[in-house]
């Protein structure tokens, strides 16, 4: 019971705080009007896909279940989905839209991940609170520095 409470806390709190306040230097030109549409289309797979684990995750953590924790968590470090269809062609595109700290961060969310399955494969729930609370703010963090016309809340 507590870690349900815990984690509708944790999500009211990154609902609420994610909402709108970023500071004037955190933002920066949105990455997806810069691509080609193939890339930029590419790029809203991958995030739909990783939007939909997150989502699993959160339910499969309230659950208390470490299986689904562990899967979803790896589907989404090993889904690169741009890597895997992109051309060199492609991946020059992206390459000259996305700053290094875009793709910084996108490695970083994937390691993330990648962590987030092993502490579930061991059933560390403190370690996967921890860890999807991280990844919950990587991606706010990124929306809000790179996909300002996607979420204009983060404008404001």
């Amino acid at each position: 019971m507590k870690f349900r409470y815990t984690m509708t806390l944790f999500t009211l709190t990154a609902i609420l705080l994610g909402g709108g306040v970023v500071w004037a230097n955190e933002q920066a030109a949105p990455v997806g009007p810069k691509l080609p549409p193939k890339v930029r289309g590419l790029l809203l797979q991958e995030m739909n896909a990783v939007s939909r684990a997150t989502h699993e995750i959160l339910d499969a953590l309230i659950r208390g279940e470490d299986q689904v924790v562990a899967e979803r968590a790896q589907a989404i470090h090993d889904s690169f989905i741009l890597k895997q269809e992109m051309t060199a062609e492609d991946r020059s595109a992206l390459i000259e839209a996305a700053p290094e700290d875009f793709v910084r961060r996108d490695r970083a969310f994937h390691q993330l991940t990648g962590n987030l399955a092993a502490a579930a494969r061991k059933s560390d729930t403190p370690r996967q609170q921890a860890l999807f609370s991280d990844m919950v703010e990587a991606c706010r963090a990124c929306h809000a520095r790179y996909a300002t016309n996607r979420f204009p809340s983060f404008r404001e």
